[in-house]
């Protein structure tokens, strides 16, 4: 037997070392995988390079709203909220919510605050104290000056329902512990706000109702233990399937064994590089997994084929080897690479999922490529899956008879055909994928989760919106209440409430106004920004903080959106930025913007741009890798064109389902690629090994099907059977997923058995030299 070379000479050569190697290097990443910890961050979901991001942070110390913050609400079912037991237990769950550890103390603001106040014009002046007189009691008098001090404070519709029957706790939350510098700990914090909180103070009459950021990623997080169940009813299907393609429970547990230990490796690696798993790379392991037996299949496959002509387990796997390892070694290469494109998105969350998934694919290298084989050519393939994997020359496989005529003249012909058609649905299709969230609430999570149904019970009590983009206007020092200033940023007020999507704005120009009507007695015709700049300055005294910082050189407009819809998002920043455009100067500029609307807005933007930027860059490296491997342009044109019909076609298919491109689902395509580029590398390798054989186009190709064909077929259908299970899980963008990867995997099968070979019949000419000048061996001797 003429051997591949050194790569084949030191695994074989080395055998025993090696599975020591491999057992002690296992259970060290094992030990390392157990101490990897959730890791959530907001300033990780944010692109950080965006202009939007960048002026935020250049103002960041002056602003005082923070994406990372809570607002929980205390609701009473019967009666409303002027009764003392109400407002008793609303005192204690600000309390609790004030010694939970990662909320900032500073700003936890409640009915209870001091800092919650009224104020109204008498002919005396002004008079103002707090919504909760220091004299309460809790008796009849005290409720009817509480509900006086509400109907003067301004707060109705913010703080307190319209319809009196709820108030809101406003909960800031510290993304980075100050002292300590350590990340919060979501999960650990969603579920102190559960036990605490929620389950402490809710009743038959009390209920709790908690939205936000903070609570948004503990939920996902918290989902996990669904993610695990359906990562081993996943499991649990490929090896019921696997057992049905090989007949043999060696042949099904090891390849099993070897793309967990994957796994592993991966989660330990990720560890000592010092990643945790956040809410988005979650799935990253289990796609791991179904790359790990994708290869390990092809493995098992050429084994059981090999045991059937040389007899012997080690000679078998050694063969299976030396025919797979340079098309699994050009696969697996591509995968990772693909996946280490979404590096150059500017957003630390997918950027960790890429890095998870490329450790990933290069722990595949070394389980599935090198320790499967080497455990095989210990134990084998037993004779009964010999027997059932072997092929039988002497009949023809009826299925396998008919798919070969997708490598003749007339049905390749209408396979090209039919793929034009199909890029043209794809194309048409995909011009309706919006940018962004397309529901209101948390879209990652199902509509009826507990936090959606919190968002709608806020949303429907309260007038002012949980959407917030803030406009940041930048004026010189001292020069943020100048009549000619303030003047136009009421004027961008006005601009902005006509706006599509705007409920209402607030800015400093809105509390001169009041005021200066307030000094005049209330006189409605002193609804006015004074020409006199000393009365006008007078009336920016009053002006909260939030709104104007202390050098009076950055004013901020609260631009209160109707959802965070991604046309909603677009429509505003657009005419934001149009008034810069038209009435901005050297003096004033609108700059955007800050708000969890627009950190959404500058995400959406960011991904708009990478979408393209990956999709582009993971077909020009996969290409390049395949034209390395295999030194044909014509491979690059047969491999890429299916999986480019599968990429066209999943956009199309996101339109129709209402999925958007944003971070949950922007890396589906560079792993659709990834996990697609398989088959086409296989079933082209072995395509070709036959061509240069001699023998006929049709008839390669059945012999293609015949050994690596049904493996990829198996492979495909195997997992899509096996992701299509996400479908109900709770969390609705690991659904999402499901769907998005079960269509991938099936359909790039479909276009590696299908497309490949009729793009082949026209393109590959042996005698043309258009094959890979050293084909693979088959270890015939």
């Amino acid at each position: 037997m003429e051997d591949s070379g050194l790569p084949e000479k030191l695994i074989f050569g080395n055998r025993p070392l090696l599975l020591l190697i491999f057992l002690v290097v296992t259970v060290f990443l094992g030990w390392q995988a157990y101490h990897l910890k959730p890791d959530a961050s907001f300033s990780k979901l944010i692109p950080q390079g965006h202009p939007f991001v960048q002026k935020m942070n250049t103002h960041m110390r002056d602003l005082r709203a923070s994406g990372a913050s809570l607002k929980v609400s205390v609701a009473v079912q019967e009666g409303d909220i002027f009764n003392d037991e109400y407002l008793s237990t609303l005192g204690q769950v600000a309390d609790e919510i004030f010694y939970i550890p990662g909320v900032n103390k500073n700003g936890v603001k409640s009915l209870w605050s001091p800092d919650v106040r009224w104020t109204m014009v008498t002919e005396e002046g002004f008079e103002a104290g707090s919504v909760i007189p220091p004299e309460y009691d809790g008796s009849a008098a005290s409720m009817e000056k509480l509900r006086l001090n509400l109907a003067r404070s301004g707060i109705i519709g913010s703080m307190v329902a319209n319809d009196f029957k709820s108030t809101i706790i406003e909960v800031p939350v510290y993304d980075v512990d100050p002292t300590t510098g350590e990340y919060l700990n979501y999960l650990e914090f969603s579920r102190a706000m559960e036990k605490l909180v929620r389950q402490s103070y809710e009743n038959d009459n009390i209920s709790i109702h908690i939205i936000g950021f903070p609570k948004i990623v503990g939920d996902l997080l918290e989902g996990i233990g669904a993610i695990v169940m359906f990562a081993i009813v996943t499991l649990g299907i490929t090896a019921i399937l696997l057992w049905l393609y090989t007949r043999c429970l060696r042949a099904t547990f090891v390849p099993l064994l070897t793309s967990v230990m994957a796994v592993v490796w991966q989660l330990g690696l990720l560890n000592l590089m010092g990643y945790g798993l956040n809410a988005y790379s979650i799935l990253v392991p289990f796609l791991i997994l179904a790359v790990g037996v994708s290869h390990g299949v092809q493995v098992i496959n050429g084994i059981a084929l090999h045991m059937q002509e040389a007899g012997e387990r080690s000679l078998a796997a050694r063969l299976a080897f030396r025919s797979l390892y340079i098309a699994g070694m050009t696969a697996l290469i591509s995968d990772g690479v693909g996946f280490f494109t979404l590096l150059i998105i500017d957003i630390e969350v997918i950027q960790e999922l890429g890095i998870a998934a490329s450790v990933g694919v290069a722990a595949i290298i070394f389980t599935n490529l090198v320790l499967l084989p080497v455990l095989m050519s210990y134990i084998g393939v037993s004779d009964k899956g010999v027997d059932h994997m072997k092929l039988d020359p002497d009949h023809r496989h009826r299925l396998w008879s008919k798919v070969s005529h997708c490598a003749t003249g007339k049905v390749a012909a209408v396979s090209i055909v039919v793929a034009i058609i199909g890029y043209g649905v794809g194309i048409v299709g995909g011009q309706n994928l919006a940018i962004g969230d397309l529901d209101a609430g948390a879209p990652e999570l199902r509509p009826d989760s507990r936090y959606n149904l919190d968002n709608a019970f806020i949303t429907d009590n309260y007038a002012v919106s949980t959407d917030i983009l803030v406009v940041m206007v930048e004026t010189p020092v001292q020069a943020c209440t100048r009549y000619d200033v303030a003047t136009l940023i009421d004027k961008f007020d006005w601009y902005m409430e006509n706006v599509p999507g705007v409920q209402s704005v607030v800015s400093h120009a809105d509390v001169m106004r009041l005021t200066s009507m307030a000094l005049n007695e209330g006189n409605p015709r002193w609804h006015v920004l004074s020409r006199n700049q000393r009365a006008l300055d007078g009336s920016a005294v009053r002006v909260p903080r939030a709104l104007m910082n202390l050098d009076c050189s950055l004013a901020t407009v609260a631009i209160y959106l109707d959802d965070h819809k991604a046309e909603t998002l677009s429509t505003v920043v657009n005419a934001v930025q149009r008034f810069e455009q038209d009435y901005g100067n050297d003096q004033v500029h609108f700059g955007l913007a800050a708000g969890n609307a627009g950190i959404e807005a500058a995400t959406n933007e960011e991904i708009s741009v990478a979408q393209k930027q990956i999709l582009g860059l993971v077909y020009t490296v996969v290409g390049a890798l395949v034209f390395l491997s295999f030194r044909s342009v014509v491979a690059v044109i047969c491999i890429l064109v299916p999986l480019g019909l599968t990429s066209a076609l999943c956009q199309a298919l996101m339109a129709h389902l209402g999925i958007g491109i944003k971070v949950a689902t922007l890396p589906v395509v560079a792993l659709g690629v990834g996990v697609g580029v398989d088959y086409g590398i296989y079933i082209y390798n072995r395509l070709t090994f036959y061509l240069k054989q001699g023998l006929p186009m049709q008839e390669a190709y059945y012999q293609t099907l015949s050994t690596t064909g049904r493996a990829v077929a198996f492979t495909g259908i195997a997992l899509g059977v096996g992701v299509i299970t996400w479908i109900i899980s709770p969390i609705k963008f690991q659904a999402d997923m499901g769907i998005l990867l079960t269509f991938m995997f099936l359909w790039n099968m479909v276009g590696a058995l299908w497309l490949l070979p009729g793009l082949a019949y026209f393109l590959v000419r042996p005698d043309r030299g258009e094959t890979p000048d050293r084909p693979v061996e088959t270890g015939k001797r």
